[in-house]
């Protein structure tokens, strides 16, 4: 069955994210990485998983598989609160168009990164900034790790309901070593 972008009027094009329907594929992928990046959006103060808030998730991955993670909008005073830093703050456009710079040496001056997980980004702003990895930044894989289904992502989560979306977070996490 091929998944449906959450945002129906926009075409994403021939090439389409692989979906990820068992979440030991994302760990796997993950423990691959060489340099993986998180990129965190504002959503992840908002969306609530029943068992807590998506930024409490994004906290538990970066610390449990050691990620740096860029906070975006107005995250990082959330993450503050929480004890946790995030590597940087920086707007989405920005850190997007940094990803795509094949000379960029990342936020450690260590080099590029290799897999990017976005999670937390307005669905329309994820499309946008996806889309532009995806033509623009050869080098780069990314992840969207949000519960609705991004076709420009280069895997990504099928739509979901908040409980299997949070079950499916956990064995992510549970899988890294968490």
């Amino acid at each position: 069955m091929a998944e449906e972008p959450w945002q129906r009027a926009e075409i994403p094009g021939p090439i389409k994210a692989k979906v990820v329907r068992k979440p030991e594929v994302i760990s796997a992928m993950i423990k691959r990485a060489k340099r993986p990046l998180i990129v965190a959006g504002s959503k992840i103060i908002e969306e609530d998983l029943g068992d807590g808030k998506l930024i409490d998730y994004v906290i538990k991955l970066a610390e449990t598989a050691k990620i740096p993670v860029v906070a975006t909008a107005h995250t990082y005073k959330e993450f503050l609160n929480r004890g946790f830093k995030p590597e940087a703050i920086m707007t989405v456009l920005d850190i997007g168009n940094r990803l795509a710079d094949p000379n960029w040496s990342g936020l450690d001056g260590r080099g590029q990164y290799d897999l990017v997980l976005i999670l937390g980004l307005p669905y329309y702003m994820g499309w946008v900034v996806l889309s532009s990895l995806k033509h623009f930044a050869f080098h780069l894989k990314t992840i969207s790790l949000d519960r609705y289904y991004q076709p420009h992502a280069s895997w990504s989560f099928p739509n979901l309901p908040v409980d299997e979306y949070s079950k499916q977070l956990k064995e992510v996490i549970s899988r890294i070593g968490g």
